[in-house]
């Protein structure tokens, strides 16, 4: 059934797809004798070089909605079409991040990501009066039912070892995040009242004190800002800017008493310093965070300290 028999639109989806071969001997992970210089682990090319395996391109076309999303489309591949077509997500609602990867080349969660918005039309687009357009300026012709909506590429989020089809190898970010110790480390003196009691006032904020952090809570470690970053996508050591939003939480808490090993711990070449302030890592940040910003307000303090 096609798009113009039921009223539907049709897409195809391009997808880049990968079966590792089953690996001999020892763990992939290079020379054991190799030196691993960050702090932070092997954070560099060797640590996210991708496995071998076959590799291919695999195109699905399908009736759709505009306003089905991504993930939408692949769940009807996987039920109806293909179900060797590996992906993963949780929520389906933007809101546990693991479904990002990478759809026409830009990192970003299925979930989200509507027909509408990411179908690019097919062949070259011409304007009524007979013009080629390419940039941003060009704004199709709403779709009708039953028109091509065009192709939608996807792959795996940029940066991280694949390991089947979309889904990406995000170990070594959780664990470099987990390094900065993303948690409160309060006094550990436990406050009370005249009688005794635990006082649950203790840690009361100001509404100016929470906002330093607030929007930094809502990181959801989907990994688009480390896919979207030139640095830790092309494979240099570098902790990555989820670690550092991470370690920025807790920095701007003043409930926190580690501000300052916190600072210590991103102040090194792998750390602060490999960030070159490009700011793509701002651009697609599904939780709204301006990435760039905060890490450029980082580099800021350690300099003041």
């Amino acid at each position: 059934m096609n798009g113009k028999e039921n009223g539907m639109n049709t897409v195809t989806l391009r997808v880049n797809r990968f079966t590792p071969r089953p690996e001999r001997g020892r763990e992939r992970g290079g020379s054991p004798f190799a030196r691993k210089s960050s702090p932070f682990g092997d954070s560099g090319a060797s640590a996210r070089r991708r496995p071998r395996g076959k590799q291919w391109v695999q195109e699905y076309t399908l009736s759709v909605r505009p306003e089905d999303t991504v993930l939408d489309c692949l769940l009807t591949i996987k039920r109806t079409i293909d179900p060797t077509l590996a992906f993963r997500y949780s929520c389906g609602h933007g809101i546990c991040g693991s479904d990002a990867v990478a759809i026409n080349g830009t990192p970003t969660l299925l979930c989200t990501a509507m027909v509408r918005d990411w179908a690019k039309p097919a062949g070259t687009q011409v304007d009524n009066e007979g013009f080629r357009h390419t940039g941003d300026d060009f704004q199709p012709v709403p779709a009708q039912d039953g028109d091509d909506l065009g192709v939608i590429e996807l792959a795996a989020l940029p940066g991280f070892p694949v390991r089947r089809d979309l889904v990406a190898d995000i170990d070594q970010m959780l664990d470099q995040i987990k390094k900065l110790k993303p948690y409160l480390q309060a006094n550990d003196d436990l406050a009370t009242t005249e009688d005794g009691k635990i006082d649950a006032f203790e840690y009361l904020q100001n509404p100016q004190q929470l906002a330093k952090y607030e929007l930094l809570s809502n990181c959801i470690a989907c990994g688009t800002c480390e896919g979207s970053c030139p640095v830790y996508a092309g494979g240099e050591a570098f902790i990555g800017p989820a670690a550092l939003i991470a370690a920025s939480r807790f920095i701007n808490d003043s409930r926190d008493m580690q501000t300052a090993a916190r600072m210590d711990a991103i102040d090194s070449a792998d750390g602060i310093a490999a960030c070159q302030s490009v700011r793509a890592c701002s651009r697609e940040c599904p939780r709204g965070i301006d990435v760039g910003e905060e890490i450029w307000q980082l580099i800021a303090q350690i300099k003041e300290r």
